[in-house]
Parts: structure tokens; sequence; C-alpha cells
């Protein structure tokens, strides 16, 4: 897990990134109009406000957030884990990039849990952006496979299965950040990765908290990984999925003026 000052630089990044791409562009000055804090946070974090339009985020603000909250807390505190994210987003004034949702995944035969939040972005088009990037750079390839069958018309794609099975003894669960409810995986988290459920509720392939943190089990837990069924394809077929997934983010990042993008993630680094 990165540590807190990388953190804090992916999570100014997506955020200045995301504003940039609003209908109405708002600017890093914008988001911290307080002169002083600026020019602190320029300083300090000079590669987030060169990049932030240049350069796709790996991932969306909040799932920095609870990165942060799991390393002050550690990865089993669940519960408290869970209240420091509820007492935080209901201390705040807007919902603006904020997750609604929190999932945690943990292998039966072992105590480490492992946490994703759902995507803490605003309207469609910046929600696909941001996922299609987790599936091209951040997200374990099991996850991203699933989500790029059908990314990003909701469709599945005639020539690519990714999808996967997970293993039986494993707990996923999804609750509710606000008020701590539980909530069952949706239809779309069900054909991705074999989710029991009753709900016929389908959200964009990759929006719901399920795969960064099914994500996270799979990267850190090789038993899991070798026991997950994987819909066969080939290897050709995944990359010609990958540079679909690439052309259509190129297409949505073009419709929203953001021309500058050459192919490249923000990845944090020593200033």
């Amino acid at each position: 897990m990165e540590n807190d000052i990388f953190l804090c630089k992916q999570m100014l990044h997506s955020i200045f990134f995301l504003g940039n791409i609003m209908q109405t562009s708002v600017s890093p000055e914008d988001i911290t109009p307080d002169t002083e804090i600026f020019q602190n946070l320029r300083q300090d974090y000079r590669r987030p406000f060169e990049l932030y339009s240049t350069h796709l985020p790996r991932r969306s603000p909040f799932s920095c957030v609870l990165d942060m909250v799991v390393l002050q807390k550690n990865p089993e505190n669940e519960e408290q884990i869970k209240n420091s994210l509820q007492d935080l987003v209901n201390s705040l004034e807007s919902n603006l990039l904020v997750s609604s949702t929190i999932c945690i995944s943990q292998n039966n035969n072992s105590s480490a849990r492992y946490y994703g939040v759902s995507m803490s972005t605003k309207g469609s088009n910046p929600g696909k952006i941001v996922i299609g990037a987790s599936c091209l750079s951040k997200w374990h390839e099991y996850v991203s496979g699933a989500v790029m069958t059908y990314y990003p018309v909701m469709v599945r794609k005639t020539y690519f299965d990714g999808t996967i099975q997970v293993p039986g003894n494993i707990r996923c669960e999804a609750f509710n950040i606000k008020n701590g409810g539980q909530l069952p995986p949706c239809r779309s988290c069900h054909k991705l990765f074999g989710l029991n459920t009753k709900e016929t509720k389908e959200w964009d392939y990759g929006n719901c908290a399920e795969p960064e943190s099914l994500s996270n089990l799979l990267t850190n837990e090789d038993e899991v990984k070798n026991k997950t069924h994987v819909h066969e394809h080939s290897a050709e077929k995944r990359q010609r999925a990958k540079e679909e997934v690439r052309k259509d983010l190129m297409s949505m990042l073009r419709t929203i003026q953001f021309k500058k993008w050459t192919g490249e993630f923000y990845t944090p680094e020593s200033e």
C-alpha cells in the first residue's frame, strides 16, 4: 500500500483532472481558493498541478481517501474503518466526488480484509473515463478483464469474455457508507464476478465498490487467484479488448475537449 504522501498526490491529481473535465471547467485555483494553501500545495505537490491536464488518474479521489483511512486504522479494524468513513462523509457539506459504497472482500481462511469504494465521480463520461483508466492501469487483470467484457456500453463483447467466478468461500460484502446498511451485489457484479444476488438493478460495469475490493484481494492472495474461474479467452483477444478500451477512452476525451492525452497515467513520484 502506498504511503500518505503518494496517496495525497494521487488524490490531488484525480480531483484536478475531474475538475478540469467538468462541463464548466474548474481549475486547481478554484478548488483551493485560499492563496496560501494553494501556494503550499503547489510547492509540496508539484506534479499533480503539472500533469492533471495531460495524464489520466488511475482511480477516483475517494479511493485514495479509503487507503489513507485503512493505513491509519489497520486493515483488520473493519468497523473502525467503516465508522471513520461514515463520520467523514456525514460531516461534509457536499457529496461531490464522494463514494456512496464501501466493499470488503475476505478469504474465509484468512483474517486479512481488502477494501474498495464505488466510483467517486460526477456524470456519465467522467465515471466511464476513470473506469476505463482503472482497467488499463490499476485493477488486477481478472477484474479488468471482467469489466472490459462489457465496457463502455453495458453490452457484452462478442469476441471476448473475461468474466470470472470467484471461489465460493470468498466473502464480498458492500455497505452504504453514510448509514452502514448492507447492500446486496447488483446484477452487474453477478455477471462480472459470479456474486450471488436477487437484485435486478444494473450499474455501469466497474462503477460499484466490488471491483476495487476484489482487485485488491486477487492481487494479494494467490490462493484465491488460483481458485478463481476465468472464462476462456486468448491473449490476442484480451489485447484487442484493451485496445478497444483505449480507443473508447480517446473518443470520450475528445468529446469533452480533453485532447492532450498521449496514453499516460499519473504515477506519484518523489519530488
